[in-house]
């Protein structure tokens, strides 16, 4: 078993002419759409494979399964078109850096690419009519800690040959780092949603107190609120905007994300959570105004735990960043037991990359969180909300319920918003030199109408 044995450092060797490849040199390789694996056999996926090279040297060997036998996929140069500035080398077993897989999603005729697994445990997946963002994680060991995150390894995949007409495909996975060894068995379901059921085992090598469960990485550049320092002809850019969770005393909470000038890190304590995830509420192209970048077609990711998971926590970071290119957003579920060594761990949940997250109630969301001076240490937050059940309720009966930690609340107003068709609630909130954590919602009476916001403030 590969946890009894000692961690072996990845096969990174590469021919003279890729052990330096540059972006551009790197980009110009292709892999040959005639060669994808399954082409022309009429079944419902196809998988086209990546080079080794550039950030992506780690040698990683692909399996086909079909009739319940394994056989590699040997690694081929003829199945790749080199660009003119990529090095000359020998054709040699070089196996693959990752993978892809294409089914028809978005229309019969056409074979779209519906997720990617490339580099560490990394992979990202979308839904029909949408363009790549976040990415998801196979695991994530020591985030956030002084002495450097460990990041574990796919090292091998197994890729069960889709029967004729199916609407799902199996891969399997293996990974491997100093700490443990894991496996997976990821089940693909292309749609509006696509839906990956996640079934996983991890097995230490040594006691892991700081693992992160279901992890998802995504970038948040700047919003209305954060761009005092950016000159960019472009309102918003993020692939996400907020954090949502389903906790298990059934409340919904939603964070919105923040760049801020120093490391933030919040955790959400829970027991056996129903679910969280890092979303893209702002669907509109006028807030991003980008048209190459289609910020508002990226999805939104959600996790579905299935079973219980115990006590932990939703563990969330916001890393201060000062360009687009960097994910600095991380979340995941940290279990509050360290992983003991010598053991097994398992794990099922279901991951939903599309549009928005499943709704498991009729609450009111929050859209907009806008937020600016009043004054000498004051802050005005103004907070939209829309909902179906928002509509034609007695204003009259309709409070705002806001909290504020380590500070004093003024002005708390509630009214309808008659351009949204939603409400608004804002409050003035004294400021000083700390961070200020902030919870809010709508409610009727004793009973929730919305959604609870929660904000950390930070000077």
């Amino acid at each position: 078993m590969l946890a009894g044995k000692p961690y072996e450092a990845p096969d990174e060797k590469l021919p003279g002419g890729l052990k330096d490849l540059d972006y551009d040199q790197y980009r110009s390789i292709r892999f040959l759409p005639e060669r994808a694996l399954w082409r022309g056999k009429n079944l419902p996926f196809e998988a086209q494979f990546f080079h080794r090279g550039f950030f992506y040297k780690n040698r990683v060997n692909i399996f086909e399964v079909a009739d319940g036998k394994a056989a590699e996929l040997k690694y081929r140069k003829a199945d790749f078109s080199f660009g003119e500035k990529v090095p000359a080398f020998e054709d040699a077993d070089l196996g693959f850096a990752g993978f892809r897989i294409h089914a028809p999603m978005n229309r019969p005729d056409y074979y779209d690419e519906v997720c990617v697994f490339l580099g560490a445990s990394y992979f990202r997946a979308v839904a029909k009519g949408q363009t790549y963002g976040l990415s998801a994680r196979g695991l994530s060991i020591n985030t956030g800690e002084a002495k450097g995150e460990e990041f574990p390894l796919f090292k091998a995949f197994w890729l069960e040959r889709p029967a004729p007409g199916a609407t799902s495909m199996v891969i399997h996975a293996l990974l491997d780092s100093k700490s443990c060894a894991a496996s997976y068995r990821f089940t693909v379901r292309p749609g509006e949603t696509t839906v990956f059921d996640v079934e996983m085992s991890v097995y230490p090598r040594v006691e892991m107190p700081r693992a992160g469960l279901a992890p998802m990485t995504s970038m948040f550049f700047y919003g209305p609120n954060d761009r005092n320092d950016i000159d960019d002809f472009r309102p918003t850019v993020h692939d996400s905007d907020g954090l949502a969770i389903f906790n298990g005393k059934g409340e919904s909470l939603w964070r919105p994300l923040s760049n801020p000038r120093d490391l933030q890190i919040s955790t959400f304590q829970d027991l056996n959570p129903r679910g969280f995830g890092l979303m893209q509420r702002e669907r509109n192209f006028f807030a991003y105004q980008d048209i190459e970048s289609s910020f508002e077609k990226r999805p939104s990711l959600w996790m579905e735990p299935i079973g219980d998971w115990g006590e932990g926590g939703v563990v969330l970071f916001e890393i201060p960043t000062k360009e687009e290119v960097h994910d600095n957003i991380a979340a995941f579920w940290r279990p509050k037991n360290p992983l003991q060594a010598k053991g097994e761990h398992n794990y099922t949940y279901r991951l939903h990359w599309g549009p928005d997250s499943p709704k498991p109630h009729s609450l009111a969301r929050f859209t907009r969180s806008g937020i600016g001076a009043r004054g000498e240490d004051a802050r005005l937050f103004v907070l939209d909300l829309v909902g179906e059940n928002l509509k034609g309720i007695d204003p009259a009966g309709v409070k705002g319920v806001v909290t504020a930690e380590k500070s004093e609340l003024k002005n708390i107003v509630t009214q309808p918003n008659p351009y949204t068709s939603g409400w608004r609630l804002s409050f003035q909130c004294q400021v000083k030199g700390e961070p200020i954590e902030l919870r809010a919602l709508l409610a009727e009476g004793d009973k929730p109408l919305s959604e609870i916001w929660v904000y950390r403030w930070a000077p």
